[in-house]
């Protein structure tokens, strides 16, 4: 009797070791500080993550730009130093110029995830980055340029940036330099405060939400309309942990993801609108182009990303033939009619 027992106890302790080892965890870091909008939308994921995916899959959280260098975090997940980041796809624009087809989208990730847009986007990542593309969150936010100074207009409404010290960024280099015809002075997003504060720049291009949290308001005193472009914020996951995990936690990530990539779009437009009349009270003016110089500030905007995207993927390997396929799936002409 007493073998027995000691022999269902061996048993069951097996059983929980066996229970315990059979949850799956994946280390994460994030590009941004986590005072910033964006990064704790990232976190709400991973707290959701983590509580869906209990006994199952979890996400342990190893830090931000002071863990891995931010624009060090796409190597590194997809070196398998780290399993997932969070991040924009402008950061590692390099290795895969098809990014550009979210930054200048005007759809959010729900219509691109419908459509087929997402899938796309995490095949070429998959081909051309050994990395999977779990989701496009915080979509539907949109840039400004904003200013420390009055902007000048033309005699046709056009800005005239001559003179600006214009913070430049993978983002909107394109259009800021072929279009604006700006000589940009490149700071990542941990400097601008600093670079503000010091006089190194007087004006940046930033999305419409999270100016607040940056403190560059207390610089900044003007807001360029119309806004352009669109966050190209993702989830990218090492491709060999990713087929490494069991079927349940890859459903769990996914599922989390495509629920997330829709409450985030609305608490985002709810967190534009209090920043924005948090911004107007403080004294922020806004300035709105008009007519034809509109017009062609947006098409500018558009067209500047879309010729760098297909002159960089006609430098690699697999050239440039799904060219038309990312347009198709993430722009709507009818929207700009």
């Amino acid at each position: 009797m007493t073998t027995r027992f000691f022999g269902g106890l061996l048993a069951m302790s097996t059983l929980v070791g066996a229970a315990a080892q059979a949850e799956e965890t994946l280390t994460a870091v994030h590009a941004f500080p986590e005072t910033l909008i964006y990064t704790k939308s990232f976190l709400e994921f991973v707290g959701k993550v983590n509580e869906a995916g209990k006994g199952v899959v979890q996400i342990e959280v190893r830090g931000g730009p002071e863990a891995i260098g931010m624009f060090q975090q796409p190597d590194a997940v997809r070196d398998g130093i780290v399993d997932m980041v969070y991040t924009p796809g402008s950061f590692y624009g390099g290795a895969l110029p098809e990014k550009d087809a979210l930054v200048a989208s005007n759809l959010t990730a729900i219509e691109a995830r419908e459509n087929g847009g997402i899938a796309l986007i995490d095949q070429i990542h998959q081909e051309k980055m050994g990395v999977k593309y779990l989701g496009w969150f915080d979509s539907g936010v949109c840039y400004n340029l904003w200013m420390k100074n009055e902007p000048q207009l033309d005699a046709d409404g056009n800005l005239d940036i001559s003179g600006v010290k214009l913070r430049g960024n993978a983002v909107y280099n394109a259009f800021f330099t072929d279009y604006l015809g700006a000589q940009v002075i490149d700071l990542p997003t941990t400097d601008v405060y600093s670079g503000l504060e010091r006089g190194v720049v007087d004006a940046t291009g930033w999305t419409q939400i999270g100016l607040i949290d940056l403190k560059w308001n207390e610089f900044l005193n003007y807001r360029i309309e119309p806004c352009f472009f669109s966050t190209d914020l993702g989830v990218i996951v090492n491709l060999e942990k990713w087929n490494s995990l069991s079927d349940e936690a890859r459903q769990i990530l996914q599922d989390v993801a495509i629920a997330h990539e829709k409450s985030s779009v609305e608490a985002l437009k709810l967190k534009r609108d209090a920043d924005f009349a948090a911004l107007d009270e403080g004294g922020m003016k806004v300035i709105e182009l008009q007519g034809e110089a509109r017009a062609n500030y947006l098409a500018a905007a558009r067209e500047t990303t879309w010729n760098r995207m297909k002159a960089l993927m006609a430098e690699s390997p697999q050239g440039d033939g799904q060219y038309d396929a990312l347009i198709e799936h993430f722009y709507d002409p009818a929207r700009d009619q």
